[in-house]
């Protein structure tokens, strides 16, 4: 295992944000690290990648203690996080050429790393054009590139694509699954939970600063059971009081009540009726295959998302 996380726990006064958390990730694999804000993921990146001190607990990365040894980690790492880390003054090359030049390369071999980086990242149209002329998608594109400057054997992905439109977020979804195939070992955070479903080979889900969940997309789709009906609303209100009448989640913004079903149209005749007998009003029914929303929800119910 190239990350290896036993009982960590870390706390600011009497506020505990990890509580004996254990991770183990497989080298050139991508490790998730789902759950809603405050769940305590992006300390945990802070640890992993020896910028915040553990209140306890162990913790090894590429074989390497993160309290004991925190230069040799940060030897064997790259962190990218929620906001691209780049120079707009500077052209994208002058970015990697500088990264590079600080990772002690010298002139010509940092030249040569930045051209095959700005290949390997579909940038290099745009490789002596300003950053500050980028589109978001390329911006982070081009901090995913620095991040790879010194070749590191595990990126920490701290919500790579938050903010990025469905093409450009398309984009870096297969960057990643390229730098996976070389041998990386990918750890991303994420809110996006297609994102995991798509990139992830295992998943640990926390809530509240503890593991709630920990397996592959598909065992944890399994641990929610049958189908789910998504029943469709005309306003706030008939939602929260078919809620009230048959319970479910409630999605508020889509006026949408998800009920968890065996599929049956016995089940799905009781739910209507129920509805009937209470003069609520359903403008449609679906129904689909349990998804990680489906997880998240049920293993995080109670906490703001």
């Amino acid at each position: 295992m190239i990350v290896e996380v036993e009982g960590l726990r870390k706390t600011y006064g009497s506020a505990v944000v990890l509580d004996g958390v254990d991770l183990k990730v497989a080298e050139g694999s991508v490790f998730g690290l789902l759950g809603p804000n405050g769940a305590g993921k992006t300390t945990t990146i802070r640890i992993l990648s020896t910028l915040s001190r553990a209140t306890s607990g162990e913790v090894r990365v590429g074989g390497f203690d993160v309290r004991r040894e925190p230069a040799k980690v940060r030897g064997v790492i790259s962190l990218t996080g929620q906001y691209a880390a780049v120079d707009d003054e500077q052209t994208g090359r002058e970015n990697l050429v500088m990264v590079a030049r600080l990772m002690r390369l010298a002139r010509p071999a940092a030249r040569r790393r930045a051209d095959e980086l700005l290949e390997r990242f579909d940038l290099v149209d745009a490789a002596d054009r300003r950053v500050k002329t980028y589109s978001g998608g390329m911006r982070r594109r081009l901090d995913l590139a620095m991040s790879l400057v010194a070749g590191p054997r595990v990126i920490f992905l701290d919500e790579p694509t938050s903010g990025l439109d469905p093409v450009s977020r398309t984009t870096m979804w297969d960057a990643i699954a390229d730098l996976v195939r070389t041998g990386t070992t990918i750890f991303l955070t994420t809110q996006y939970l297609e994102e995991a479903d798509r990139l992830a080979d295992r998943i640990v889900l926390l809530s509240k600063g503890k593991v709630v969940a920990d397996g592959t997309t598909d065992a944890l789709k399994s641990q929610v059971g049958g189908d789910r009906l998504d029943l469709h609303f005309d306003d706030r209100s008939a939602v929260e009081r078919a809620a009230a009448c048959v319970g479910g989640h409630v999605f508020a913004e889509r006026l949408v009540l998800g009920i968890a079903s065996d599929g049956s149209a016995a089940h799905l005749h009781h739910v209507l009726d129920s509805l009937r007998q209470n003069d609520i009003a359903v403008l449609r029914v679906s129904s689909h295959r349990p998804t990680l929303d489906d997880v998240f929800i049920a293993l995080t119910a109670g906490v703001a998302a």
